[in-house]
């Protein structure tokens, strides 16, 4: 790889990282939060549904604005309002204005996301190289993830929540700045002015009433009105909306995309992927200061050390495992890891949470299983696709993954009033994402088989 091309991969992983890290960053601070604002913790639990929600809800537009307009004008137009929307939740001077700006940070993040994994797919053309540039990519995303709690505990205990989106403003100024420079200017594509942005109208709205009743579903018998027309404003809309995938002369997403096999389990492990972190993000917070007694400076102090093992997983155990494993196995092994670090927090809850097994669960997630993950769920997703749906297969993939973070969270939640716990984290709640993991395990395991079986019939007929 040249210098030129290294430079853009580093550049468009920034952009990546300081998405993944918004996510889990707020996990720690939402303590200082409540204490600044005065709201309870259903109230303030909306930072983290609204960035969610429109992250998730814009990612399929962000997506085809990439393919259309080109990836320099989409990555660009995304981080500055990324950047602009950081600042203004690092000075909110009210609970409401600081809500909208995580909206927004959730906008900027829509078109930031697939807009980076695309320019990195148009980047690096050969195979090799490419498996290679995605797997760093898609790392620095695994490693924003997994950094985010400590990062959110140190700077809300040492400096103050507010810095917590005030950090984003100058590495995003210094990566927009050099993008300019670097980013090559792209042609508009052809379709451009015959896209049909009343299905992606549509996708948005509908997501987002899914989204509000999933979110809103524990408190059904105060609200049921409410909760229902959101679930049928949601069918209702999305039902629209395949049918305008079927009989638009431009579909916003093209339904041949669902016939690669490769990109449906990608994007299904993905969901679940979601589901199974993000709650895990939540959970080990509120274990490690709830149920343990650290402080939320403690809790990320120990959460550090993971942090560093995802970048040295990602720097020099990824690369030989993309070698000998195929997408899907290197998957397996990842969800096999998250299983494993689940199952040890579960044993952990009745054996009054001894920190060494909680470390252990955690460094199996976060430092281990998130990465191997990610990385080998975003090569899957591209695998089979054609060089013009780049954006579009990378979209899906990661609102499959926002998405799953949204509906499995509420579920966590939901089971967690039914099936009460005098602990902040009962053992419900870690049994859902064990199911979560070994539900990816078998889709991954099923496409494995699949594609062996087709590579056995393909050598068969090459003998004959």
């Amino acid at each position: 790889m040249n210098d030129r091309r290294n430079t853009i991969l580093v550049l468009a992983s920034i952009g990546t990282f300081v998405e993944a890290l918004d996510i889990a960053i707020i996990n720690l601070t939402i303590p200082a939060i409540q204490r600044q604002f005065l709201i309870d913790h259903d109230t303030v639990q909306w930072l983290q549904t609204l960035y969610v929600l429109f992250f998730g809800g814009f990612l399929i537009i962000g997506g085809k604005l990439s393919d259309q307009i080109g990836c320099r004008k989409v990555f660009l137009i995304g981080g500055t309002v990324f950047l602009l929307a950081s600042f203004a939740a690092g000075i909110s001077p009210n609970f409401p204005v600081l809500a909208i700006a995580r909206a927004a940070q959730g906008l900027g993040a829509a078109l930031l996301m697939p807009a980076s994994l695309a320019t990195v797919t148009h980047t690096f053309v050969e195979p090799a190289e490419r498996s290679r540039a995605i797997g760093i990519f898609s790392s620095f995303a695994a490693i924003g993830s997994g950094s985010g709690l400590s990062v959110g505990g140190l700077i809300s205990t040492y400096w103050s929540w507010h810095w917590v989106f005030l950090i984003n403003v100058p590495i995003l100024a210094v990566t927009l700045l050099l993008a300019l420079t670097y980013f090559p200017k792209e042609r508009p594509s052809a379709t451009t002015k015959n896209s049909d942005m009343l299905s992606g109208i549509l996708l948005v709205i509908g997501l987002l009433f899914l989204t509000f009743g999933i979110h809103d579903l524990a408190h059904f018998q105060q609200r049921p009105y409410f909760v229902t027309a959101c679930f049928a404003s949601a069918f209702l809309l999305l039902t629209l909306f395949v049918q305008r995938l079927r009989t638009a002369k431009q579909p916003l997403i093209s339904l041949d995309l669902f016939r690669h096999r490769s990109l449906v389990i990608s994007n299904l492990s993905f969901f679940m992927l979601g589901a199974l972190f993000i709650g895990f993000l939540l959970l080990v917070s509120l274990m490690l200061q709830d149920d343990m007694g650290y402080s939320s400076a403690s809790a990320g102090l120990l959460l550090v050390p993971f942090s560093v093992l995802s970048a040295l997983i990602a720097k020099f155990l990824i690369p030989t495992l993309s070698k000998k494993l195929a997408p899907a196995k290197l998957g397996i092994l990842g969800m096999c890891c998250m299983f494993c670090g689940l199952s040890l927090l579960l044993i952990a809850i009745y054996t009054y949470h001894p920190l060494a097994l909680v470390l252990c669960g955690a460094a199996c997630i976060s430092g281990i299983g998130m990465t191997i993950c990610f990385t080998s769920l975003s090569i899957l997703g591209v695998k089979d696709v054609r060089p013009q749906h780049y954006g579009m297969a990378s979209s899906l993939t990661s609102t499959s993954y926002f998405l799953g973070a949204g509906i499995g969270l509420s579920f966590v939640s939901f089971l967690g009033q039914w099936f009460p716990s005098s602990l902040a984290v009962g053992p419900i709640g870690l049994i859902v994402l064990i199911c979560y993991a070994l539900f990816a395990i078998v889709l991954l395991v099923h496409l494995a088989y699949v594609d062996k079986r087709i590579l056995a019939k393909t050598l068969q007929r090459a003998n004959v």
